[in-house]
């Protein structure tokens, strides 16, 4: 078999087995095609069918296989970081600034702390923190972890819930936002190098002159051109950053961020998000699930991953339930807003291959950090459906008591 034909046999089973597994299940709810597809990657990587088949695993995924997939993987979740950024609305967070960072404070800090804390309990094992990685490093990934929000997954759950566009969703949206710019930020303080630090520091002071340029010159642009001109931009600061030693997904996520929305066909960018999850975030999905390893086993792998999932569900559940105090939010609404900020399936998933190609944690570590993202993410739309349904019953109106009209005599007690 041919280099080619391998390449679109692998396609095939990417494109196809996990859309076939979502159908049969028949309930979007519980599975999202996300997670199908994060699971088929997981069943074919070397945890299961190469342990299971091993010659057949290593003739479907070889080497030369897996560099082409990580390329087409590299520039598709860059475009998605990129999406990301340009979503922030800092104008409409600034404008609530007192409700935006009280609650995305608390549904960041809490979860970090608890999962940080978690993270210090598992390293004390061997075999859990990568070749290159500190402790501090390993046990704030970690942590960070357990607080990350997947905003343009969220985005697509809160859309199916019939949510996205109303006040509830738009605060939802506001709050992971913020969070989104704490993640990548301590992103480059856990991949800080002092060896290029020459280089950091000239990223760090030339890159704001760089994007007042690129924002000058985006406003200059026709509408469709701008498109166009971004594509080129993405990938020069995502080479930028990662010749800083910063890593290309810091880069992408920057290039959006200081991209304004409204510069843009709305449409067009909806569009492009599920482009991307249709045609080549599938083969993002594979390559990450080809990098899952078994080999700390499977009990303690699932013993870890439940403690991260509680400390991550319970960090965001408390966190919230204190912003919903302090900010006098209605009954109910702590709960909703805590579960859809679980969804964490894309940039968990992008923020940990990240911290296991800087060999900042193990494989084992990586792969109990999967499988707490796909859990987490699992729960998100039954449990906020289930939430949205409690709040709905609250607001609507009990009906009065039926009293006696005032004709009618009451009667007298028997003397």
């Amino acid at each position: 078999m041919t280099d080619n034909e391998l390449f679109l046999l692998i396609l095939m089973l990417v494109m196809g087995l996990p859309w076939l597994i979502w159908r049969l299940l028949g309930d979007a709810d519980h599975a999202p095609l996300v997670v199908v597809q994060i699971v088929v990657g997981v069943l074919l990587g070397p945890g299961v069918l190469g342990a299971a088949a091993p010659a057949l695993h290593a003739q479907i995924f070889p080497p030369v296989a897996i560099t082409m997939l990580n390329g087409i993987a590299l520039w598709a979740v860059m475009l998605f970081v990129w999406l990301a950024g340009i979503e922030l609305d800092l104008g409409a967070a600034w404008a609530a600034r007192r409700d935006s960072w009280t609650a995305s404070g608390l549904a960041l800090l809490t979860p970090l702390a608890l999962g940080s804390a978690a993270g210090w309990l598992i390293l004390i094992n061997p075999g859990w923190i990568g070749p290159k990685g500190e402790p501090w490093q390993a046990i704030l990934g970690i942590g960070m972890a357990c607080a990350v929000t997947a905003l343009p997954i969220l985005m697509l759950l809160m859309d199916r819930l019939a949510i996205l566009r109303t006040p509830l969703g738009q605060r939802v949206l506001r709050y992971a936002s913020l969070d989104d710019i704490a993640i990548w930020a301590v992103l480059a303080i856990i991949l800080l190098d002092w060896s290029r630090m020459e280089r950091q520091l000239g990223f760090i002071c030339v890159f704001p002159v760089v994007a007042w340029a690129v924002r000058m010159a985006m406003r200059r642009l026709a509408q469709p051109e701008r498109l166009r001109a971004s594509m080129v931009w993405l990938a020069a600061a995502g080479l930028a950053a990662d010749w800083a030693g910063l890593h290309f997904m810091v880069g992408a996520f920057l290039a959006g961020v200081i991209l304004d929305q409204s510069w843009f066909d709305g449409a067009a960018l909806d569009r492009l998000r599920d482009m991307l999850l249709l045609t080549v975030m599938p083969i993002f999905f594979l390559s990450t699930g080809l990098r899952t390893s078994w080999s700390i086993g499977s009990v303690d792998l699932i013993a870890v991953a439940a403690l991260l999932l509680a400390a991550s569900v319970g960090g965001k559940l408390i966190g919230l339930r204190i912003a919903g105090h302090l900010l006098r939010w209605r009954r109910g609404e702590a709960s909703v807003i805590g579960w859809l900020l679980q969804t964490k399936a894309l940039i968990m998933i992008i923020f940990v291959n990240i911290l296991l190609d800087r060999q900042v944690v193990s494989s084992g570590s990586f792969t109990a950090l999967l499988l707490m993202a796909l859990a987490s993410t699992m729960l998100t739309t039954p449990m906020a459906r289930r939430g949205l349904r409690r709040l709905t019953a609250l607001e609507e109106p009990s009906d009065p008591p039926v009293r006696p009209p005032l004709s009618a005599a009451a009667p007298r007690p028997p003397s």
